[in-house]
Formats: C-alpha cells, structure tokens, sequence
C-alpha cells in the first residue's frame, strides 16, 4: 500500500466511532481527551510534548501516524514531534517503521504498551536493588538510613515478586478478552 493510502486509510479509521463506518468522532472531544491524558502523563514525570505525542497516537485507531500527522493534530512543528518521538523511542513507547519505498517515518505504539512498560521495570528494580544494598553495606545495617534503605530493599523485592504474578495473570486475562472478541466477531 502506498504512504498516501495508508494515510487516508489511517485517517478514514480515526473516523469511525465504536464500529460504525458512518460515524464521525468530535475532533474537538478527542483533543481534549489527548490534551487530559497528556496532562497527566506530565503529572507522572513524563516530558510535555512527549506526553502529548504518546497520547495522540494512543488516541489513533491504528496507532500509527508520521510526524506531519502528529503536527497537524497537535498543532505543533515538526521539529517537536522529532524530539518528542526521540524520546519515546528511547524510552521504548514507541517504535518507528518506514513503509517500503517510502522515505517518510510512521510512529507506531503498540497495544500492549503498558504491559511492556511494566515488565521493563522490573530490570529498573532489579539494578536499584543491587545499588541500594550497597548503600546498607556503606551506612551499616544498625544505622536509621541503613535500616531505611533496608526496608527500601524489601519493598522492591516484594513488588518484583507481586509484579511477576501480576503480570502473568494480565497476560491470561488479555489472551482470553481477545480470544472472546475473535468468537464475538464471527
């Protein structure tokens, strides 16, 4: 498929509502939704502009869009949208694909986003850990900061060991919620 036809196909998708291939979205109720999800993404820690890139591709129905999209929707300059997808890329939210032939970008978040981000962050507790009993070993296991950092320890271990659990158990429940959606659509 050509760049051109995927955009309009892209496009035509973002129009529809719930199904319906006659129905329009209010463009203006979605831009408020992107602008609030973004706010709160900043809220969380994450970078403005970033936030609001990741929000308006959620907000796709493909979730795929190139950077002149993305601007368009924003009303943002291209060179926004590139740090914004530099950093999501960094971060792994998003992932950048190229069409064949074309020399343009398409931004692609995926549907199992944050089921991703939270498995990576058991690496991030894994590293903090490990640091975090060097500073006990250096304060000393009887020193309140010691005895803080301890608990600090105990705490990731326990979510690690939660989180595992949890994710196992999101992974059953998705396969089974798309495998009642396949049954439904036939």
């Amino acid at each position: 498929m050509s760049e051109q036809a995927q955009q309009s196909a892209d496009r035509t998708d973002d129009t529809r509502q719930d199904g319906d291939v006659g129905a329009t979205r209010d463009d203006e109720a979605v831009s408020r939704f992107v602008e609030r999800f973004a706010s709160q993404l900043v809220e969380a820690g994450m970078q403005r502009m970033s936030a609001r890139v990741f929000a308006c591709l959620l907000a796709s129905d493909s979730g795929v869009l190139t950077s002149a999209e993305l601007g368009e929707r924003l009303q943002v300059s291209p060179a926004a949208v590139s740090g914004a997808i530099r950093y999501l890329s960094q971060v792994d939210m998003v992932s950048r694909e190229r069409e064949p032939g074309s020399r343009r970008d398409r931004y692609r978040v995926h549907s199992d986003q944050w089921y991703e981000a939270l498995a990576r962050r058991d690496n991030v507790l894994t590293r903090w850990e490990g640091t975090l009993r060097e500073g006990v070993d250096s304060l000393g296991e009887d020193s309140p900061a010691g005895r803080r950092i301890a608990e600090t320890v105990i705490f990731f271990e326990f979510l690690q060991k939660e989180l595992a659990g949890l994710l196992q158990r999101w992974r059953e429940h998705r396969d089974q919620m798309r495998a009642d959606l396949e049954s439904a659509d036939r």
